[in-house]
């Protein structure tokens, strides 16, 4: 075996272990929403992004903040209202005078937006033109301020969330856009006894302190990792399948699709379901992938890229059973 195969089974086995330990550490502080934090991990170890959809009070904000310090990276919060610009997240260039030279000279300062792991909390309240800001450095990993390029720090991972009330005066995302998250991932209520527990844990005087577990490094090692995990045909057959048969009125379209869905997945989902698959993968102590880990991430990867039409809305039919019988018709398809 090649010293890079020796080594990725090697942090395969890390990442089973440290995996562990990472819910420890993080339950200190969130009870439950487990789900939730495998598809956070899974974002960042795929060198990705996520929003993440649910009402206010369940913790979204401390959840992430919680997850960066586990991992042992910087944490900053944006919070996203009707008045933020472009510069007040990427950072400006002011005028300072040199002490030495006398002379005056633009310094960058920059914005919240240059650390490791940044919550943009409500997008949706934001204009185009600060959402453009923010999509453009998660694309292209780089703000551009007077015609210079400030590269962001890597692992760089962003958390955009979107409060569904309180609709009004916001500046929903366009579905291009969206199609760039990874994820959409949707934070539900807790159990009863989650609950309680909650209630007993936030109404105390008790702090709980959370240890590293990764660092910078091991994340972006990961992230090469990753990208090394097998593949067989079959898996991609099923991936591509899913997708394909999601885009009304093709060829490869299911009968449901073209009756249900205005649009359906693009390329960008068929390569996120492998990716992620990889991830998950990973996250469960595998070195390869199975057609159960591109069932796993499936929903929370489709769930804001198919988008419903009306004769959908009329019958009550949701995303989440439209990603069910995708699913059943891929695998009957490649069964076949």
């Amino acid at each position: 075996m090649s010293s890079a195969g020796t080594n990725d089974v090697e942090m395969v086995a890390k990442l089973r272990d440290a995996h562990k330990r990472l819910r420890n550490e993080i339950g200190k502080v969130i009870i439950g929403q487990e789900e939730v934090l495998d598809q956070l991990l899974m974002a960042i170890f795929c060198r990705s992004h996520a929003l993440l959809m649910g009402v206010p009070g369940l913790a979204k904000t401390l959840m992430v903040s919680t997850l960066a310090q586990a991992l042992d990276m910087s944490f900053k919060r944006i919070q996203f209202t009707p008045d933020l610009m472009p510069s007040d997240i990427t950072g400006s260039e002011v005028i300072q005078d040199d002490p030495a030279t006398r002379q005056r000279m633009f310094k960058f300062l920059p914005g919240p937006l240059f650390a490791n792991i940044v919550l943009a909390d409500e997008i949706n309240r934001t204009p185009p033109k600060t959402q453009a800001a923010l999509l453009e450095s998660m694309q292209e990993r780089k703000a551009s301020i007077g015609g210079q390029d400030y590269p962001m720090r890597n692992p760089f991972f962003v958390l955009a969330t979107q409060n569904p009330i309180e609709q009004e005066g916001t500046y929903p995302l366009p579905e291009a856009q969206l199609d760039r998250f990874l994820f959409l991932i949707k934070v539900d209520y807790p159990t009863d006894a989650e609950e309680d527990l909650i209630m007993r844990a936030g109404t105390s005087d008790r702090t709980n302190a959370v240890t590293p577990v990764l660092n910078g490094d091991d994340i972006i090692a990961l992230q090469h990792v990753v990208r090394r995990v097998p593949v067989s045909d079959k898996v991609f057959s099923f991936a591509k399948r899913i997708t394909r048969s999601s885009r009304p009125n093709t060829p490869d379209a299911a009968d449901f699709s073209s009756k249900w869905l205005t649009w359906g997945a693009g390329p960008r989902a068929s390569m996120n379901l492998i990716l992620a698959a990889k991830a998950h993968a990973l996250l469960r102590g595998s070195n390869h992938v199975a057609g159960d880990d591109v069932v796993a991430v499936a929903l929370p990867i489709l769930r804001h890229r198919l988008i419903l039409n009306f004769a959908a809305l009329s019958e009550g039919v949701t995303v989440e059973e439209v990603v069910k019988r995708l699913l059943k018709e891929a695998a009957r398809a490649v069964a076949a």
